[in-house]
């Protein structure tokens, strides 16, 4: 099944809806959604490397785009909708400590976790729900994806070939990699937060 999937994300980086499927979920994955784009990005990159710099540019204007509704869900909704996620995830109660922090060190959470596997959403939406400035959260989630996602084309465009021939060699060891700092990513996240 992994390999099916693995193929079908390497032949998709020719079709016409590949960009945009990946803009979707990278714009889903900063407010809602909990697969970070890099399932889409990484197996593109790697079948096309010189459009690995494409990729990530999409990358990041789709998930700023995404952290922006995530922090209006933050700002106008935390009441139904923002608390209704951020409880989907167990973070409900460390809302507030995360709150107070924002107080004094907003933008080095927003640029520090925006880097992490510390699922994004969490940080847009409470972004919104501390009142944020919306523009400094726009420049800063700019940074920190993009910093995420070209490190990413860097990397593949430079070493996509060897990197290709080691995933495609342990396929599963490498998905259990990435599900292991998915999963890790959510623990941190409920820890620090």
């Amino acid at each position: 099944m992994l390999r099916r999937i693995y193929d079908w994300c390497i032949a998709a980086a020719d079709k016409p809806y590949a960009l945009w499927l990946m803009a979707a979920v990278s714009f889903a994955e900063s407010s809602f959604f909990p697969v970070p784009p890099d399932i889409m990005l990484i197996p593109m990159a790697l079948a096309r490397p010189q459009r690995a710099w494409i990729y990530a540019g999409v990358c990041t204007v789709a998930s700023v785009a995404g952290g922006v509704l995530g922090y209006a869900i933050g700002f106008l909704l935390y009441d139904s909708v923002g608390q209704w996620l951020i409880g989907l995830y167990g973070y409900g109660d460390k809302v507030e400590a995360f709150r107070e922090s924002y107080a004094h060190y907003g933008a080095w959470i927003i640029l520090l976790k925006g880097l992490t596997p510390i699922p994004y959403k969490i940080v847009t939406i409470t972004s919104g729900f501390a009142g944020y400035n919306i523009w400094l959260f726009i420049l800063l989630s700019a940074i920190t994806r993009g910093a995420r996602f070209f490190i990413a084309a860097v990397l593949l465009n430079r070493y996509g070939e060897t990197i290709r021939h080691h995933i495609e060699k342990r396929l599963g060891l490498w998905v259990g990699i990435g599900a292991a700092v998915l999963v890790a990513g959510f623990i941190i996240a409920f820890k620090l937060f």
